[in-house]
């Protein structure tokens, strides 16, 4: 298996657990973050990277939810931001969850695409970061989300903060497959009393 189809196998298992994740929350509770425009949904993948980069630093957490769950969290909200551009003309509250699916799925596909473009020009580079340092860049791609945002949408040189979600997405992304990593590393074979 070549490095790039490891990163695809490992990037949809990821997806996978998130969708289920997103599918099981979405018959809890509906799809009730319809209602949330842009600006709200960019603020709550900042509360969720902000509390990683908390625990970064402070070395330890309070709050039982883990940091893979956070970065969980943050791949859902983009998909969530990616879908309600999609939608912006459609007003409807509740989507059908066959429908949700789709949807997901769609956006998904178009960020696999969008990988696919990067690891070709940049490598697997993603691959040698600290997980820290992912966790600054999605903080400051969402300071830039938020100042688009703040400017109504309009950018002079800059693309607009449907790319910026697709970035954060596949970062948290890489995250989880480190972190992954990482646990396996960790775990040390049993050993046997004889």
């Amino acid at each position: 298996m070549s490095q790039h189809e490891k990163t695809l196998a490992q990037y949809r298992q990821i997806i996978q657990t998130c969708q289920q994740i997103f599918e099981q929350k979405n018959k809890d509770y509906g799809t009730s973050w319809r209602i949330l425009r842009l600006p709200s949904i960019t603020d709550q993948i900042f509360i969720k990277a902000q509390r990683i980069r908390n625990i970064q630093e402070k070395g330890q957490q309070l709050v039982e939810d883990s940091v893979a769950t956070e970065f969980a969290g943050i791949i859902n909200y983009c998909v969530m931001a990616l879908i309600q551009i999609q939608l912006t003309q459609d007003s409807r509250l509740e989507l059908p969850l066959k429908e949700l699916s789709d949807l997901y799925t769609q956006q998904v596909e178009r960020n696999i695409q969008l990988l696919h473009k990067k690891n070709h020009d940049y490598g697997e580079a993603w691959r040698i970061m600290r997980i820290s340092s992912i966790t600054d860049i999605i903080l400051m791609k969402l300071l830039r989300t938020k100042r688009i945002e703040d400017n109504l949408g309009k950018t002079l040189v800059s693309e607009g903060v449907d790319a910026n979600y697709r970035d954060i997405l596949n970062y948290a992304v890489f995250s989880l497959i480190l972190l992954t990593q990482q646990e396996m590393k960790n775990i040390k074979p049993e050993t046997t009393s004889v």
